[in-house]
């Protein structure tokens, strides 16, 4: 198991360019499966959730070739169904919350598949009853075996269906999505995850051949097709990635330029991390972020404490809310922190007071942080990453931090960000992987 040592308090310089997007990657890997015809995707990030999916598409039979460092192209001619029955393919899609999402492509385009129940962080219940149910409604049937853990899916054919979603759940939406391409008649899903993510796996179904309609709406219809054919496609710059970057210059008060980040399709980012008082001006397609000894948390027109909270999209991403509870704890005020999503992602904090921080966890969804203003350093110490996310936010306290800081289980933090220590070492951190 690899660790992190650094050794914190310096200032970092330089421009930094964000790897694609971990999430767009997962769901349109998957997508590739719906065509024998070929598809090439560029800015793949080579982190290990995305480098896995890859591997498990090959073992399917899926012809992949890397043509760059950052992109692939995929042509699923021939597709080994007999390996959905095999140990190997149970042992790898289950350490891969990514790969429920090739149940829809291969129900859709062979009638069944097969799927253990899957990995992925451990930051609380991730219900899978929404792609389950969504699929139901498309005709699909279920069987599940307890002793193994491996669900059976087979459907005939599948038949469009009107469906509310109970939850719009990013991965759900894209599940259902896709299997709803190859679906007899017309599929109308309301309560679908809007994220940028489904938008660009959308506008890609529909260069393949698809006929989607309210693309970045939560109403989406589908009018199913006989087949699709290939295409080229390119992911979005990691909006997470983009976050934590600002996260990281507000606390190391260092100058630092983010390149290329589609600034149009982060949202409300930006504007939440200027609440928490960062400066960040954009340039045409790039974020500067000046060296900033202070930032001061805004507060409400009635005086009240600044609360920052998750929502679907249009809302604040829940996978940046760690990284919003880092940076709380250098600024001038006090946050109310409202994770309400996930009900494990915030005990990581422990690790932050051990540093220094002055944060109180209410309860498992919610932590405020009583802002230090830089009076008090952070101090160094040893600690664990417990995900991708909150890894990324105790690297960036111990970036910022006094003295030498180790973080071991880093094999989490590399799910999701690509050579992360090489970049930053480009920025000038003292950052190494032993």
């Amino acid at each position: 198991m690899s660790s992190f040592e650094i050794r914190g308090g310096k200032k970092l310089k330089g421009e930094i360019i964000p790897q694609g997007a971990k999430n767009e990657a997962l769901q349109v890997i998957c997508a590739t499966l719906l065509t024998p015809e070929k598809i090439t995707i560029s800015n793949i990030p080579r982190i290990r959730d995305v480098i896995k999916l890859i591997e498990l598409l090959q073992d399917l039979g899926v012809s992949v070739n890397e043509i760059n460092d950052n992109t692939f192209s995929f042509q699923a001619t021939q597709v080994d169904l007999e390996f959905l029955k095999s140990k190997d393919f149970k042992k790898k899609a289950a350490g891969l919350r990514g790969s429920i999402m090739i149940v829809g492509p291969l129900l859709a385009r062979f009638g069944k598949a097969y799927i253990p129940q899957p990995g992925g962080d451990k930051i609380g219940r991730r219900r899978l009853d929404t792609h389950f149910i969504g699929l139901q409604q498309l005709g699909a049937t279920f069987n599940y075996d307890f002793v193994e853990n491996f669900y059976q899916v087979e459907a005939s054919r599948l038949k469009g269906a009107y469906m509310l979603l109970d939850e719009a759940s990013v991965t759900g939406t894209a599940n259902i999505l896709m299997a709803a391409t190859l679906a007899e008649g017309t599929t109308t899903i309301f309560n679908a995850a809007c994220e940028p993510y489904v938008v660009q796996l959308s506008e890609m179904l529909n260069r393949m051949g698809g006929k989607i309609s309210g693309i970045g709406s939560n109403l989406l219809f589908i009018e199913g097709v006989e087949h699709l054919k290939g295409t080229d496609h390119t992911l979005l710059p990691d909006m997470i990635e983009i976050g934590s970057f600002i996260g990281l210059a507000a606390m190391t008060h260092s100058e630092i330029t983010i390149k290329n980040v589609q600034f149009e399709k982060l949202g409300i980012i930006p504007e939440v991390f200027r609440r928490l008082g960062i400066n960040l001006e954009r340039r045409g397609d790039d974020i500067f972020i000046p060296e900033q000894e202070h930032y001061e948390v805004e507060t409400f027109m009635d005086g009240s404490i600044m609360t920052i909270s998750d929502a679907p999209w249009p809302g604040f991403t829940p996978d940046l809310i760690s990284i919003a509870l880092v940076v709380s704890i250098q600024a001038k005020g006090s946050v109310l922190i409202h994770q309400k999503m996930f009900e494990s992602r915030l005990f990581f904090v422990d690790k932050l007071i051990d540093m220094g921080a002055q944060i109180i966890l209410c309860d498992p969804h919610r932590a405020t942080v009583i802002g230090l203003d830089r009076k008090q350093n952070l101090r160094g110490i040893r600690m664990v990453s417990p995900d991708i996310r909150a890894g990324v936010a105790l690297l960036i306290a111990a970036l910022s931090a006094d003295g030498k800081s180790v973080i071991d289980n880093i094999d989490q933090i590399d799910r999701g960000y690509q050579n992360i220590d090489g970049r930053l070492r480009a920025l000038g951190a003292d950052i190494k992987r032993i």
